[in-house]
C-alpha cells in the first residue's frame, strides 16, 4: 500500500512539473492551432506514460491517466483536451486488447480517457469561458471523472459483476483522491505562476460575495444533503428488506428441519444424512447445528470437520434467551465467532432439542453492498449532471445578464449618462433595462435643468461681484495712474481688488484672495471687501485694518474659509506708503528708471484663521515715476500642459519688458504672456492683478 501511494504521488508530481513547464511557454504564445495541437500531444503522451508507469496493485493497474486530457482541456485549450483524450484513449485500447495491459478494464478505461478529453473541452467553453477553473471546482471535476471511470467498469462487466465490484472497491478511493488532488494542485500552480491575484471572500461576507457564488454554494449544500438522506434511506430500506427476507427463508428452513426431525422419530442420527440438503436448497451460506438444553451438539453443518460436540456455557445461555421465530444477529462461537443472522427453533414438543440456523451476514449483504456501490456511483453522476445543468442555466439566464446590467450601471454611476442598458433575454430583464434607461433619461433632464438654473444663478452672482469691483480707472487728478484686471477661473471667483481714498490725499490699494471658488468664495469675498473698506475709511493703519477685519471674519466662519490680503495706504503728498501683508504674494516694485523687483516683505497669518492676530506693518517711500504691481497666486501658479508653473521669475522678466508702458498695457501684456504659457491647459485659479504708478504730488 505504501509503495502504491508513493508511486501515484510521484506520477501526480510529474504531471505538475509538465504543466508548469508547458504553461510557462503557453502564457507567452499567441496560441495558434499548432500550439494547441502540440499541447494536446504532450499531455496525450503523459496519459500514455501514466498507463505504463501505473501501479500494479492486486492484479490491477492504478494510474492517473485521465489527468492528461483533463489538464490540457481545462487549463489550456478545448482542442488540446480532445487531442490528449483521443491519444490516451486509443492507446489504452490498443495496450489492453493486443498487449494484455489491464485487459479486464480495457473498454471502461478507454471510454473514461476519451470522455475526459471531451468533458474538459465542454466545461472550458460552456462553464469556465476559457478562464482557469478555481481549485475547488477542479478537484470536483477530477473526482467526478474517476467516479464515471468506476461506474463504467460496472457497466461493461455485467457478465462478471463480482470481479467488477472487487476492482471498483479496490481502486476507487486512490484513483478518485489522486485525480482530484492532481487537478486542484494544477489550478493552484497556474494561479501562482500567472501571478493572478486571489481574494478569499468568507462565506459570512455577503456584501462582497457574488450572488452566483452564494447560489451555487447553497444549491450544492442542499443537493448534497438531499442526496445523502435519500441514499441512506434507500440503503436502510434495502438492508431491512434483505434482513426480513433472510428471516423468512431461515424460518422456512427451520420448519423443514422440524418436519424432517419429526419424520425420523426425533432421531438426530437418522436425520443427519438428510438435513444438509435443506440448507443447500436454501443457501450455501447458511450454517446450522442441533443442540439440546445441556448444550450438547447433536448434529451440525460440517460436523465431522469441526469436531465440536458441546456449546460453551456463555453461548448456551445466550441462545436460551433468544426467542423462536424472530431473527436475531449474533456472533456464533460454534463457527469461530461468525457474524450471522440467526433463527432458533425447537424441534420437539417438549422443547428439549433445538436447531440454530445462521446466515453469514457478510454474504447475506454482499449483493446489497455491491448494489449500493453501483447506486452511489450512478447517483453521484446524476447529481453532477443536474447540478451542472442548473449552474449553466443560472449562468446563462441570470448571472450573465446581471453582469451586463451591472457593468452598464457602473458606467452610468461613473458619469457616462449616454450608456444604454440593453438586456432583452427575458421579459424581466427587458423591463429592468427599460426602467433603468427611463430613470437615466429623467435624471439627465433634471441635471440639464439644474445646470441651467445654476448657470443663471452663477451669472447673477458674477454680475453682483463684478459690480462690486471698481472699474473706473480715470481720475481728475494726475498724481497717479492705476489699472486692475481680474479673470476668474469659474464664473464666480474668490479674488478681489479695490482702491479708494481714505481722506482727500490718502489712497488705499487692496488685493486679496479668498480660499475656495464659486459662490461661497464670492460671498466671503464680499464680506471681507466691505469690512476692509469700512475699517480703512475711519482712519485705521494697514496693520489695524487687518487686525479688525480678521476678528470680523472669524465670527461665524463655520466653513473655515480664510483670506490672504495685501493693503497699502499711500500719502500722495509725501509718497509714504504704509503696507501690511496677511499671507499674500510678494509685491513687485519698480523705481523710476530702474527694473521691477520683488519686495520680500514680512507675512502675517492669513485672515479668519485665528482671532486677535497682529500683522506687522512696513513702509515704502515712493518717488515720482515709481511703480508697484500686486497680484494673486493665480499668476505665478498658472501651469502648462506639463504642469510647469509660470513662476515669479518669469513674471518679473515680463514686467521689465513693458516697464515704460501704461498700466493698462502692462497688465494686458502680463495676462497675454500667462495665456500663451498655459496653452491648452485649463485655468484652475483666479488671476487678479493691480498696477499703480506714483507721479508725485501735484498739489
Amino acid at each position: 500500500m505504501a509503495m502504491m501511494l508513493a508511486r501515484m504521488t510521484l506520477s501526480t508530481i510529474l504531471y505538475l512539473i509538465v504543466t508548469a513547464v508547458v504553461w510557462n511557454y503557453w502564457s507567452k504564445l499567441k496560441r495558434r492551432p499548432l500550439h494547441k495541437i502540440a499541447v494536446g500531444i504532450i499531455f496525450g503522451i503523459c496519459s500514455i506514460m501514466s498507463t505504463h508507469l501505473g501501479v500494479d496493485y492486486k492484479n490491477m493497474i492504478l494510474n492517473v491517466r485521465d489527468l492528461g486530457p483533463l489538464i490540457s482541456g481545462l487549463f489550456f485549450d478545448p482542442v488540446s483536451g480532445i487531442i490528449a483524450g483521443l491519444i490516451g484513449g486509443v492507446e489504452r485500447y490498443i495496450a489492453g486488447t493486443y498487449f494484455d495491459v489491464g485487459a479486464f478494464t480495457t473498454i471502461s478505461c478507454s471510454q473514461s480517457t476519451l470522455l475526459a478529453g471531451f468533458l474538459s473541452a465542454a466545461l472550458n467553453i460552456l462553464l469556465f469561458k476559457g478562464k482557469r477553473p478555481p481549485a475547488f471546482h477542479a478537484a470536483v471535476i477530477g473526482m467526478i471523472m474517476e467516479v464515471f471511470h468506476m461506474y463504467s467498469v460496472l457497466l461493461t462487466h455485467r457478465d462478471d459483476m463480482a470481479a467488477a465490484h472487487y476492482i471498483v472497491k479496490t481502486t476507487a478511493v486512490p484513483m478518485i483522491v489522486f485525480s482530484a488532488l492532481g487537478l486542484m494542485a494544477c489550478s493552484i500552480l497556474i494561479l501562482i505562476i500567472s501571478g493572478e491575484k486571489y481574494e478569499y471572500i468568507p462565506l459570512s461576507d455577503r456584501k462582497r460575495t457574488p450572488i452566483a457564488k452564494r447560489f451555487y454554494r447553497q444549491l450544492l449544500a442542499a443537493t448534497l444533503l438531499v442526496f445523502a438522506i435519500n441514499h441512506l434511506m434507500d440503503y436502510n430500506l434495502q438492508t431491512r428488506s434483505i434482513y426480513e427476507n433472510a428471516e423468512q427463508s431461515l424460518n422456512n428452513m427451520a420448519t423443514s428441519f422440524r418436519m424432517l426431525y419429526e419424520n425420523t422419530g426425533g432421531n438426530p442420527d437418522e436425520a443427519r444424512a438428510l438435513i444438509p440438503y435443506i440448507t443447500i436448497t436454501g443457501s450455501d451460506d447458511v450454517y446450522y447445528f442441533i443442540y439440546d438444553l445441556e448444550g450438547n451438539v447433536l448434529s451440525s453443518y460440517y460436523s465431522e470437520e469441526s469436531g465440536m460436540t458441546k456449546l460453551s456455557e456463555s453461548e448456551r445461555q445466550d441462545l436460551a434467551k433468544q426467542p423462536e421465530w424472530t431473527a436475531f444477529r449474533k456472533n456464533v462461537e460454534f463457527y469461530g465467532d461468525m457474524d450471522a443472522v440467526c433463527v432458533k427453533r425447537a424441534l420437539n414438543i417438549e422443547k428439549t432439542v433445538f436447531v440454530l440456523l445462521a446466515w453469514q451476514y457478510e454474504m447475506l449483504m454482499q449483493e446489497q453492498i455491491n448494489q449500493a456501490y453501483e447506486v452511489l456511483l450512478a447517483d453521484i453522476l446524476l447529481f453532477t449532471v443536474l447540478y451542472l445543468m442548473v449552474v449553466a442555466l443560472v449562468e446563462t439566464l441570470v448571472c450573465r445578464n446581471l453582469k451586463s446590467v451591472t457593468d452598464s450601471l457602473q458606467k452610468i454611476i461613473a458619469g457616462d449618462l449616454g450608456e444604454v442598458v440593453d438586456v432583452r433575454d427575458s421579459a424581466e430583464f427587458s423591463i429592468l433595462s427599460d426602467d433603468i434607461n427611463q430613470t437615466v433619461s429623467t435624471l439627465k433632464g433634471y441635471i440639464d435643468e439644474s445646470k441651467k438654473r445654476m448657470e443663471q444663478e452663477l451669472a447673477l452672482a458674477a454680475f453682483i461681484q463684478e459690480s462690486a469691483l471698481p472699474h473706473v480707472f480715470t481720475f481728475t487728478r494726475n498724481d497717479f495712474e492705476i489699472y486692475a484686471l481680474m479673470r476668474p477661473a469659474r464664473q464666480v471667483g474668490g479674488d478681489f481688488y479695490d482702491f479708494f481714498f481714505t481722506d482727500a490725499n490718502k489712497m488705499a490699494l487692496v488685493i486679496a484672495d479668498v480660499s475656495g471658488k464659486g459662490i461661497p468664495a464670492a460671498m466671503f469675498m464680499m464680506r471681507a471687501k466691505t469690512a476692509i473698506v469700512n475699517t480703512a475709511k475711519i482712519g485705521k493703519s494697514p496693520s489695524e485694518v487687518l487686525f479688525e477685519v480678521n476678528n470680523i471674519l472669524c465670527e461665524g466662519n463655520d466653513a473655515e474659509m480664510f483670506v490672504t490680503a495685501w493693503i497699502g495706504i499711500l500719502d500722495l503728498e509725501t509718497g509714504i506708503m504704509r503696507c501690511a501683508n496677511a499671507g499674500h504674494e510678494y509685491p513687485v516694485l519698480c523705481r523710476a528708471g530702474g527694473d521691477y523687483e520683488l519686495i520680500k516683505d514680512k507675512h502675517g497669518l492669513v485672515l479668519a484663521a485665528m482671532e486677535n492676530t497682529v500683522t506687522k506693518e512696513y513702509t515704502l517711500e515712493l518717488h515720482a515715476g515709481d511703480r508697484i504691481f500686486v497680484y494673486t497666486d493665480g499668476v505665478p501658479e498658472a501651469i502648462d500642459k506639463e504642469e510647469k508653473a509660470y513662476g515669479t521669475d518669469r513674471l518679473v522678466q515680463k514686467l521689465n519688458t513693458v516697464k515704460t508702458a501704461s498700466q493698462e498695457q502692462v497688465l494686458a501684456a502680463v495676462y497675454q504672456d500667462i495665456v500663451e504659457f498655459a496653452g491648452e491647459a485649463e485655468q484652475f485659479d483666479d488671476i487678479t492683478m493691480l498696477g499703480y504708478t506714483y507721479n508725485g504730488w501735484k498739489g
